[in-house]
């Protein structure tokens, strides 16, 4: 394959990389989901976690309690969809300013 035929490899900010990294380690995410609803490789969500992280990644549990179990997911996968989207939103802004 010549150089002409290659992908352009996509460039992310910096503040989209840690706004995808902060999914993963303060909002719940697993990598593969950050990676699959933002669009980009694992290996490439995974470096940005270490980068922004370290090696290792607290997880914290959610409380337990019968009734609120459901309550306390819903609200955390709000939560989570709202930080996506405005990850979506300032890549969108950032890929419509490169094609012009």
């Amino acid at each position: 394959m010549s150089k002409q035929n290659k992908p352009k490899r996509p460039v992310y900010n910096l503040e989209f990389k840690q706004d995808a990294a902060k999914l993963v380690i303060k909002k719940g995410y697993t990598q593969q989901q950050a990676a699959d609803s933002l669009g980009v490789s694992l290996s490439a969500i995974r470096r940005w976690v270490r980068a922004e992280q370290g090696p290792t990644v607290e997880t914290k549990s959610t409380p337990g309690l019968c009734g609120q179990t459901e309550l306390v997911r819903l609200r955390k996968e709000v939560e989570q969809l709202r930080m996506e989207r405005k990850i979506l939103k300032k890549a969108a802004v950032f890929f419509a300013k490169e094609v012009e």
